[in-house]
């Protein structure tokens, strides 16, 4: 097996029975704020185009080059999409040309002609863009894991693939905290020593639980060459730095007693047999200083890049739009969808974009503009950034304004996942799929609807959109018009798919028993909020900024030293 690797998270695998191009990236991302680091402007590009195969990890901008899949890969190449629960990734995807799918299975082994790969895909709202996921590959001789920036937590499923002769893993940031929080000085060195430690940490027991013969760091850092980031780069090995680069890693895997870390830069051919590895890299590519003078190298790099990011800032839209009452518009519905979400959330955000100051109500679930109510979180953001996302309609905001490091915020508490998830979850789809999963890891999966004498699960049973707001019943049919889906309300047998079923109920049945839907009641008199009987039994106060016990954030850190952030 031979590995080209093209940067960040990028490579490209050699077989005798076939190629896999992933995650290649070569553009600016997030309004040109990343970069790949090291640089890989030098890559002959034309020795990629050809790939049997092409996976995309996850839709983030530094994975899912979009320009550059469109321009410099064959559409002839043969997509291993992730098992996702939208098709969020296949959609942009074809948007890019391509045409050819194979649709794989969590976790399931995949033959391919003489290959064998698994993808492991996980689909927390938390994980990257909704979705994000690793790959296995095995040619009969070589076995390798690109976990790249996916944290899975079924750590057996991985390793029945293995033993794994080569591990491509990230250990180091790839977020805008704590960098963006105005916290004193002394508060962002204490939080930025511990975010560093935590990523390290986490990649290395990683390391240890998958046990590869080696370990190449990957998927970042990338680097930040705009005037007003670029004092995010960590330049001298700063403890307190969430972005240490491959040589501080490797440093760090042997300060704790592990030995088989190696360096790959951009242009790196890594050849493989089992346990047994070369990597040679091209004259060209060989530049020490990318680790021992990184400053001098970053601002020749930045020199070489800014007519692109002068050329970015200068396409933002100004006065284009009216931006409170494009949020309203647009906001104001998804609220009204986001029953748990907005629970979770339990306060108000304010977006301050300069002059346009907007209000995003989670209590009363509107947006409106701000009267100087006091807000739980506040996010200070270019207008013009803002206007982009509702111009080009950008369902999810991290994967543009957050990741790009260009804002400022401010908090009350610790983090709140609820918050950010909002931001990746702006279209119905999106946001019906947040209330589904926050459902099935609640109480909320037993709530039951009853409408027109019919009683039956509340949440529909494809993408768990929300019946009592998306559910038509005309006779014995009921049609959730989110996507399509009927059920027949005399068996609860789906009509348009196999092997789904809507839970019913006879109501008469049930006059007896007190069910979820029974159990729910309002106890907040200026707003929507909701909590169940039986905690208004346990407490003779009951303050609506409670979470109610229906909310239960997902599970899916695996290491106790996961950052929150």
């Amino acid at each position: 097996m031979k590995i080209t690797f093209l940067g960040h998270a990028g490579m490209f695998i050699e077989t005798q029975y076939g190629s896999i191009l992933c995650d290649p990236w070569f553009n600016p991302a997030y309004f040109a704020s990343w970069f790949p680091f090291p640089s890989n402007e030098e890559i002959d590009i034309s020795t990629t185009a050809h790939p049997t195969y092409l996976y995309i990890s996850h839709l983030h901008q530094d994975h899912f080059d979009a320009a550059f899949l469109r321009e410099h890969v064959s559409k002839d190449a043969i997509v291993l999409l992730p098992d996702y629960p939208l098709n969020l990734l296949e959609r942009a995807l074809r948007e890019c040309g391509f045409t050819h799918f194979i649709a794989t299975k969590n976790g399931e082994a995949l033959a391919l002609n003489g290959l064998t790969v698994s993808i492991i895909s996980l689909v927390a709202p938390t994980d990257g863009p909704i979705g994000d996921s690793g790959l296995t590959v095995d040619d009969g001789v070589t076995r390798i894991f690109d976990q790249n920036d996916s944290r899975p937590v079924d750590i057996e499923r991985i390793t029945a693939y293995g033993p794994f002769d080569a591990h491509f893993v990230q250990f180091s940031g790839a977020l805008w905290y704590p960098m963006t929080y105005q916290y004193p000085p002394e508060m962002q060195l204490v939080l930025g020593a511990k975010k560093r430690e935590n990523e390290m940490a986490r990649a290395l027991q990683y390391i240890q639980h998958i046990g590869a013969s080696a370990v190449f760091p990957s998927a970042g850092p990338a680097c930040f060459l705009d005037d007003e980031l670029f004092q995010f780069n960590d330049f001298d090995r700063s403890k307190t730095n969430t972005f240490p680069d491959q040589s501080v890693f490797v440093e760090y895997m042997q300060a704790h007693g592990l030995n088989n870390g190696e360096i790959l830069l951009p242009g790196s051919v890594l050849s493989i047999e089992h346990d047994k590895y070369s990597v040679f890299t091209p004259q060209n590519m060989l530049k020490q200083e990318v680790f021992t003078q990184k400053r001098a190298y970053l601002e020749g790099y930045k020199t070489r890049m800014q007519a692109r990011i002068d050329a970015e800032k200068q396409s933002w839209p100004v006065g284009q739009v009216d931006i409170l009452s494009s949020l309203i518009d647009w906001f104001d519905p998804l609220l009204q969808q986001a029953n748990l979400l907005s629970a979770g959330v339990n306060g108000r955000v304010l977006l301050d974009c300069e002059k346009h100051k907007i209000l995003l109500d989670f209590h009363q679930r509107r947006v409106s503009e701000w009267q100087q109510q006091e807000c739980d979180f506040v996010f200070q953001i270019a207008p013009a950034l803002v206007e982009y996302c509702i111009l080009h309609r950008i369902e999810d905001w991290v994967n543009h304004v957050f990741l790009s490091c260009r804002f400022k915020a401010q908090r009350k508490g610790a983090y709140n996942e609820y918050v950010y998830t909002f931001f990746k979850s702006l279209s119905p789809e999106r946001i019906q799929y947040v209330e589904r999963y926050y459902a099935e890891k609640s109480l909320a999966k037993q709530i039951m609807w009853e409408s027109q004498g019919h009683r039956m699960q509340r949440y529909c049973p494809h993408m768990k959109g929300d019946l009592s707001r998306f559910g038509i019943i005309e006779g014995n049919v009921l049609t959730c018009t989110l996507h399509g889906w009927q059920f027949d309300l005399t068996t609860g047998r789906c009509l348009t798919s196999e092997n789904y079923y809507l839970s019913i109920q006879s109501p008469a049945a049930n006059e007896d028993t007190q069910t979820q839907d029974d159990a729910i009641t309002n106890t907040c008199h200026h707003c929507w909020h909701r909590t169940l009987k039986s905690d208004i039994l346990k407490s003779d106060t009951l303050k609506s900024e409670t979470v109610p016990d229906s909310v239960t954030p997902p599970d899916n850190a695996i290491l106790p030293l996961a950052s929150t952030d």
